[in-house]
């Protein structure tokens, strides 16, 4: 009898652990969709219900003409042909360039490799505004500004943090599969190409959300670079809507509005990739 009311209090605390644990994400997850919710609600208001206290959150009437209206004045359409040339270009770089180093770190033995392993790792300190003018400078040589050379070219060269996720991952790969590959014949490359990268597949889709979103959310590389408005991304396109004039007569509901269709991709990026988002960040060994 002792032993059937010990079970059921182990029950009765599990549950009520469990639902304790709930409500806190409950609420964890209000407190961060608050600013999501607030977006959205604002850029379907008038303008004479932005500001309004209490807060209105279901605006009344809904104002639909929001969206045409910042779509014709921020060039919507030109700024997300911008931005999907820029994305592609950073993420197909960022692939390739990182997971050739990143095999190299994890899987092949050369002189040299774990200093200049750390050497990658100590460069994530450096903050941007270190060599900014540097590599403007080079840039500037170079005559690459006012294109999109500047932005997309780097991500061929690597990137420390990527390359670090992936060599994490690819020391999971049993390295009796290249050993077997290479009884076989096979070479370097192909073993990247035909195991280690289908095995990787969870950690190269994490590289590819983060190097889309780095893309798309990207600010202040393009303002340094471009000076032609045509070529702008669609960040610099919203920032266009605030330019120009005083807090005034700033038009906060269109501006939310192109906030809401700038970020939409990415929240439909995540939407459909959170699976191999989570399962990435977890066999990669990152996860806290």
């Amino acid at each position: 009898m002792a032993g059937v009311l010990s079970w059921r209090n182990r029950k009765v605390k599990g549950a009520l652990s469990k639902t304790i644990v709930y409500i806190l994400l409950i609420i964890l997850g209000a407190f961060f969709a608050f600013p999501l919710v607030w977006l959205v609600s604002t850029s379907l208001k008038p303008p004479t219900q932005v500001f309004v206290f209490p807060p209105q959150w279901i605006p009344k009437p809904f104002k639909w003409d929001n969206y045409p209206v910042v779509v014709r004045e921020m060039k919507f359409w030109e700024g997300l042909k911008n931005s999907g040339i820029l994305a592609a270009g950073i993420v197909s770089g960022t692939l390739i360039s990182c997971s050739l180093v990143a095999y190299s770190f994890a899987r092949l033995e050369w002189p040299g490799r774990d200093f200049l392993f750390i050497v990658l790792l100590a460069t994530m300190m450096v903050p941007f505004t270190v060599t900014m003018i540097p590599i403007y400078i080079v840039f500037m040589n170079l005559r690459w500004l006012n294109s999109f050379k500047p932005l997309i070219v780097p991500a061929f060269l690597g990137n420390a943090f990527f390359i670090f996720l992936l060599r994490q991952f690819f020391l999971t790969i049993p390295f009796e599969l290249s050993d077997a590959a290479k009884i076989d014949g096979c070479s370097e490359f192909g073993i990247l190409w035909r195991i280690v990268l289908p095995l990787a597949k969870p950690a190269l889709a994490v590289v590819a959300i983060f190097s889309f979103i780095n893309a798309w959310d990207a600010f202040l590389g393009p303002l340094i670079y471009l000076s032609d408005n045509t070529k702008y991304p669609l960040v610099l396109k919203l920032h266009g809507l605030q330019a120009g004039g005083t807090v005034v007569v700033i038009n906060w509901n269109t501006v939310m509005a192109g906030a809401t269709l700038v970020i939409a991709p990415i929240l439909i990026l995540f939407f459909f990739t959170q699976k191999y988002f989570i399962e990435g960040i977890t066999l990669t060994g990152l996860k806290g």
